[in-house]
């Protein structure tokens, strides 16, 4: 059986807390539990000023792509896209990527057209249940529950309310005990709340904080989640969370879509004060390029490329496949959320001096690309063998085909026309 990367990184992390540089991605497909029509995202194609939705077909299709092209560790779906994929079609077998499924659905992320329980203070629900999860219906044998996903997403809001919140503790208490009897998995998502009483802006990240560690240190192991989904409030925060209990494995969650920037840079902040899961849903969803978006994620969480020069290499691949991007480059890199700024300010661009994907020389022209795709005044690679001097197997998570150069040698420019190849061979251009 292949091994799950989930579970070989989470095994390192526990065993280095402070050391490990093993980050988590998951893919956030589970809309449809959300959204309604509108879950799968506006389609690609023009229609006249009219908004059109992909269709649930091509919703899936897209999941099944992202698995084959295994960047990422987790796929979340609903429990009806998680019977389809997992349990009829087989599609996680042989594969690293762990499957899935969203556990339960509270009142606000019910996000439908004409509704308001969004603003209205949130209550517990679950359409699916941890058997249909496990093998696709009621009451699974044994030897059944292996079939489905064997991991769920289960989600709190918390108001400052204390009727509506008990209850929701009440019914969390409850889905970890069947959890445990069942041998099923979980992580936590605790939302910000979404009708507090009595708390300003300010005190929600110790608020969230305080209840998480509250909530749990009445679990024992063999009941926690396996690392939680919180909003990232910010450097302070988060280290807070983090070196309070170095085994609570911290993850953060997309939020709207944003620009380019936003993703990239937010990944990559989160990573250097002490997250070590990212789960994007309509981040991803909304890119022009799932494929090639996803792959940039996990470059930069390895280290290989800055957020900054991932935008323009994105844009880069974009260009080379044909497709128009949303924005244009100079608006993608500019970053929409205050929380990284620092500033206090909503929007911050990147600075003039970040090298662009074209790669200009000091004199302001462009010199031809070496055979490994640098840009700059010398050309570090091997022309017969394509790669640079010293090259080495990749990271772990990458195919054992690929060659990592060496990067201590290399400029930003020839990093980013590197990743640039290496993103077109993948996506047969």
């Amino acid at each position: 059986m292949t091994e799950k990367s989930l579970d070989r990184k989470l095994a390192a992390i526990h065993a280095d807390p402070s050391g490990s540089r093993e980050f988590i991605i998951a893919d956030a497909k589970d809309a449809d539990m959300a959204f309604g029509i509108g879950a799968p995202g506006q389609s690609p194609e023009q229609h006249a000023g009219e908004v059109r939705f992909r269709s649930l077909a091509e919703y899936r299709e897209q999941i099944r792509l992202l698995v084959r092209q295994e960047a990422v560790d987790i796929m979340l779906m609903s429990a009806s896209t998680n019977e389809v994929l997992t349990i009829r079609e087989r599609l996680f077998d042989g594969s690293p990527v762990t499957p899935a499924a969203r556990a339960n659905d509270t009142t606000d992320i019910w996000v439908i057209r004409g509704g308001r329980y969004p603003q209205q203070p949130s209550r517990p629900f679950r359409s699916a249940t941890i058997d249909h999860i496990q093998c696709g219906h009621v009451d699974c044998a044994p030897e059944e529950r292996h079939l489905g996903a064997n991991l769920g997403l289960y989600s709190i809001t918390l108001n400052n309310r204390l009727e509506e919140d008990l209850r929701t503790l009440e019914q969390y208490h409850q889905f970890r005990l069947e959890a445990e009897r069942k041998g099923f998995r979980h992580f936590l998502e605790v939302f910000d709340p979404n009708d507090p009483l009595g708390l300003s802006g300010d005190q929600v990240p110790q608020f969230i904080n305080d209840h998480i560690v509250r909530t749990l240190a009445g679990v024992p192991q063999s009941g926690r989640p396996l690392f939680l989904k919180i909003v990232y409030h910010g450097p302070k925060a988060l280290e807070e969370l983090v070196s309070y209990d170095p085994h609570l494995i911290v993850g953060i969650l997309g939020g709207s879509a944003g620009t380019t920037y936003d993703a990239f840079k937010l990944i990559a902040e989160a990573q250097k004060y002490g997250a070590r899961v990212a789960l994007f849903g309509r981040k991803i969803n909304n890119a022009e390029n799932q494929l090639a978006f996803v792959r940039f994620l996990r470059l930069i969480v390895q280290g290989e490329i800055s957020p900054e020069e991932a935008v323009r290499a994105y844009h880069g691949v974009l260009h080379q496949l044909g497709i128009r991007p949303k924005r244009p480059l100079e608006e993608d890199l500019q970053l929409q959320t205050a929380v990284m700024s620092y500033s206090g300010h909503s929007t911050v661009t990147v600075p003039a001096g970040v090298p662009s994907a074209a790669g200009s020389s000091a004199q302001g022209g462009t010199k031809p690309p070496c055979p490994c795709g640098g840009t700059g005044p010398v050309c570090h690679c091997k022309k017969e063998e394509k790669t640079p001097p010293g090259s080495k197997t990749s990271r772990p998570g990458g195919s054992p085909a690929e060659q990592a150069p060496d990067w201590a040698a290399m400029s930003p420019q020839q990093r980013l026309q590197y990743h640039l190849q290496r993103l077109r061979s993948r996506l047969g251009q």
